[in-house]
Formats: structure tokens, C-alpha cells, sequence
């Protein structure tokens, strides 16, 4: 797994003009690659009037699943720019639909190319992005009497405390990056003087 990559902060559409045709990006996260065809889908339909809906995605934290469409554009054009331009900037998890509503000057193939990358990363530039990174989950289980230092410990450490349970004992969920599970460990002990218990879970992504 990536140890962390990069989204977009949230979904929106960032305008630009070349020669007269009207380049709209628009950028939204997708967890899946169903989202991402739904999200493209409602933009086409959002944007029928115009020349072109083309389009791009990257799913996966590795980028293991990436897809584009010139939409009628000369191939090669406008879909694979767009990829590209999310792939350089290191984006996952997003899809990007440029919509093209064509003002009577041709651009030809190189400006083509560079109207749809460029749309999408001016878009990025716009909207912003975030970082997600890979942590480990982990539950620390304690008695009640030493459960309220504890949080207060941990949160005022850095760390991020996800969940709380209360049954006989008390659950508190966190996220540690793998690098720091040993030095959590030691901290832990020294902290709850040993009385703690830390099991762990799966990995997650979070925001860095």
C-alpha cells in the first residue's frame, strides 16, 4: 500500500477561456469507480448543451485503475492530458470532467492538449487538494479510572483518537502511522504504568 497520496480538498468547476472556447473542469473526489462514472455521468447531463464532456479518473491509492475519454476530441487529445495531469501532480481517488463549449477557433492538437491538462490543473490550483496518509488502527484498551488522563494524554501527543467504548472496561480507538506503533507501545506502557492493553487493527487512510 502507498504510504499516503493526494485528493482533491472538495468538489467544485473552475472556468477558463482559450480562443473563445469555454473550458469548465470540473473535480470531485470518488472513493470508487462506480462513484466516478455516476459523477461523469450527472456532469454530461448537467453540460448537454455543450461540444464536449471529456473525461478522466484515477482510483486506487497505487493508481490501479485509471480511465479517460477524449469524447469526440481528435484521440489522444484531451481524456489522456487530463490523466496525465492528475497522474503528475500525484492525485488519487478523483475524477475530472472538462466540459468544452466550442467558440469557432480551431486549436489544434497541441493546443488541444494543453487546454485540457492545463483546465484540470488550474482547477486543482483552485479548489486545492489534500494529502491523506496510511495509518495503522489500533485499540487501546484501559480501566475507567485511567481512561480520562489517557485521552487527554494522547490528544495532547498528536495522536487522533477515532473512537471511545465503554463497557467494563474502556475501548479508545486511534490512528497511528506504522513507523510509530513501537514507540506508541513504549509510551503507552510508561503512561498507564503497564495496565494498558494495545491491540492491532487494520490499516486506513487518513488526513495527514
Amino acid at each position: 500500500m502507498q504510504d499516503e497520496y493526494r485528493t482533491v480538498a472538495r468538489a467544485g468547476t473552475h472556468e477558463t477561456e482559450v480562443n473563445r472556447s469555454r473550458f469548465l473542469c470540473t473535480l470531485a473526489p470518488a472513493a470508487t469507480e462506480q462513484e466516478a462514472q455516476d459523477f461523469v455521468a450527472a456532469v454530461r447531463k448537467e453540460y448537454a448543451d455543450a461540444t464536449h464532456n471529456c473525461w478522466a479518473y484515477v482510483i486506487g491509492a497505487d493508481a490501479s485503475t485509471q480511465k479517460a475519454s477524449d469524447d469526440g476530441e481528435p484521440g489522444g487529445t484531451a481524456g489522456v492530458p487530463m490523466l496525465q495531469m492528475l497522474l503528475r501532480r500525484d492525485m488519487r481517488y478523483v475524477v475530472a470532467v472538462v466540459t468544452r463549449y466550442y467558440g469557432g477557433v480551431k486549436l489544434g492538437a497541441g493546443g488541444l492538449i494543453r487546454a485540457y491538462g492545463g483546465a484540470v490543473g488550474e482547477a486543482l490550483d483552485t479548489l486545492g487538494t489534500i494529502t491523506r496518509r496510511r495509518f495503522r488502527l489500533a485499540t487501546v484498551t484501559v480501566d475507567h479510572q485511567r481512561a480520562g488522563k489517557l485521552q487527554n494524554d494522547l490528544r495532547a501527543t498528536g495522536r487522533e483518537v477515532r473512537d471511545v467504548r465503554y463497557t467494563e472496561t474502556v475501548a479508545i480507538e486511534i490512528a497511528l502511522p506504522d513507523a510509530d506503533v513501537d514507540t506508541f507501545r513504549t509510551w503507552l506502557a510508561d503512561t498507564t504504568a503497564g495496565t494498558a492493553h494495545l491491540e492491532l487493527g487494520g490499516e486506513a487512510y487518513g488526513d495527514a
